[in-house]
């Protein structure tokens, strides 16, 4: 076979991520690569540093990407901070949840896990009755806002209740970084990981995370080797880390030049103005989605603006509705998953990707495809009504 270039089609992207990459991103990701120890890189490095403590809303001095998806940005905080015996309290309401059990066992922990329905937020009194049945349990983790259900739990109330029982917090933060409030010194975090695709409009491929000194303490304290080399921070300090390098591995350069630009626009822009676009084109899509007669998994008080989790009318092959909006309209959601598989569908308004053109241009397609599957929905009401809440906003 002969190969060419590939082309990739034009998409909108409107599922639960990769999210639209903002143009700018991608012309800084265009820019002349360099070596990762070149001291022009290890300077914009000082600056991905201070915008990361920025978008974290933290004075960290260990606030780093690393150089992999989220996933290991997940792993990291787990390698580093669990050891093996260790009790570890995770908290599970939907997909995420369950990989941080899956770290946790890897690691050589041991999980107890706090379940919650899958839509709802974790529930602190079962946190706080698991820890007082546990109480030599040193670690809580939980998803702040979990992508497979579109529910935002308190990270701040969960956070307290960890401490109050001496654990530390290893808090799951993918989908809200930059699109609803997040604060980490201010709620008093330890471990927080995030992914460069979500609300921060560049592609997957780079892991934002931050240890607050109680977290390093513990990873200097340990009694047993990092399971990992690629993760172990005391390595990957020695390369982002103040003063000199200590080459740890190749970074990816271009990949963080595109998160400089988009960090730098988030600066632009500001973080709370960012927080309420993204509940502003929320509010418009969901006075659209009702208007339609569709209904959301999850309740108002809990609900993730950035990520939509909507019941798929009955009679409709979820997965048909997907591939039409997909191969018809060139615009992408995403399916449900576990026991939400084939039940809801999942809207995604990240980022660069959240703006009234993305909302109008969803339920234009939405409706067109859904009331030629014969669907039970109202028509030619859901843009007027997204309009609509758009002014009030």
């Amino acid at each position: 076979m002969n190969f060419t270039s590939f082309n990739p089609p034009v998409r909108t992207l409107m599922g639960p991520g990769p999210s639209d990459v903002h143009p700018r991103v991608l012309t800084a990701m265009a820019r002349p690569t360099i070596g990762h120890l070149d001291p022009a890189f290890v300077a914009m490095m000082e600056e991905i540093k201070a915008l990361l403590q920025y978008a974290f809303q933290t004075s960290n001095a260990l606030t780093i990407p690393i150089s992999a998806p989220a996933s290991a940005g997940m792993e990291a905080c787990f390698v580093n901070l669990v050891e093996p015996g260790e009790k570890v309290i995770v908290c599970i309401n939907g997909v995420f949840g369950g990989r941080m059990k899956e770290n946790v066992e890897r690691s050589g922990g041991v999980p107890i896990v706090v379940d919650d329905a899958w839509g709802e937020p974790v529930d602190p009194n079962k946190l706080d009755d698991a820890l007082k049945a546990h109480r030599d349990a040193r670690i809580v983790a939980f998803v702040h806002a979990e992508t497979s259900t579109g529910v935002q739990s308190d990270a701040r109330k969960l956070a307290e209740i960890a401490h109050h029982h001496d654990c530390l917090a290893i808090v799951d933060t993918v989908t809200s970084l930059g699109g609803s409030p997040l604060k980490v010194d201010e709620w008093d975090l330890d471990a927080v990981f995030s992914g460069s695709q979500k609300c921060l409009s560049c592609p997957p491929g780079l892991s934002p995370v931050t240890f607050n000194d109680r977290a390093v303490d513990k990873i200097k304290k340990r009694n047993t080797k990092i399971q990992s080399w690629f993760l172990d921070l005391n390595l990957v300090m020695g390369y982002w880390g103040s003063g000199k390098r200590a080459y740890h591995h190749t970074a990816p350069v271009n990949q963080l030049y595109g998160l400089h630009e988009a960090l730098a626009m988030l600066q632009e822009e500001g973080l709370e103005n960012a927080w309420t676009r993204h509940q502003q084109q929320h509010h418009a899509l969901r006075s659209g989605i009702e208007a339609m007669g569709l209904s959301f998994l999850v309740h108002p008080s809990a609900r993730l603006p950035q990520l939509n989790a909507i019941m798929v009318p009955e009679g409709v092959d979820e997965a048909m509705l997907r591939s039409r909006l997909l191969n018809e309209y060139n615009l992408e959601i995403g399916a449900g998953l576990g026991e939400l598989a084939g039940k809801i569908v999942r809207i995604g308004l990240m980022g660069y990707g959240a703006n009234m053109k993305n909302v109008m241009y969803c339920l234009e397609a939405l409706e067109a495809v859904l009331a030629d599957m014969r669907a039970p929905i109202r028509t030619g009401v859901a843009m007027n009504a997204a309009q609509s809440a758009a002014v009030l906003n």
